[in-house]
């Protein structure tokens, strides 16, 4: 979703549909993106980390919590009410969009 817009990339509408199960941290994402996309999806770090700082900004995602593990400092993140709203009229869209391409061809 570039800022100022309501535009959702396709990282994005991954990160937010991981983010519908509960609280994930980033490498939790990263994996969950990937099986939900069938490896299709696979953002680097520093892109995926960009995406929820966006997605953040925008208020769609939040931090839940954060923990030291072994030194270091994990952040979870979880979907916002906006977020899932967002992610669903997103999904609605695709399905509408794809349903003009997949139904039958009239004569």
């Amino acid at each position: 979703m570039p800022r100022g817009t309501s535009e959702v990339s396709e990282p994005m509408f991954f990160v937010l549909a991981a983010l519908r199960a509960g609280p994930l941290h980033g490498h939790a994402i990263s994996k969950s993106i990937k099986e939900l996309s069938g490896g299709r999806v696979q953002p680097s770090v520093g892109t995926l980390y960009g995406i929820l700082e966006r997605l953040n900004d925008r208020g769609v995602i939040t931090v839940d919590r954060e923990e030291l593990i072994n030194g270091r400092n994990r952040r979870y993140f979880r979907i916002t009410d906006e977020g899932r709203a967002l992610v669903e009229a997103e999904a609605r869209r695709m399905q509408a969009a794809a349903s003009l391409v997949l139904r039958p061809a009239g004569p």
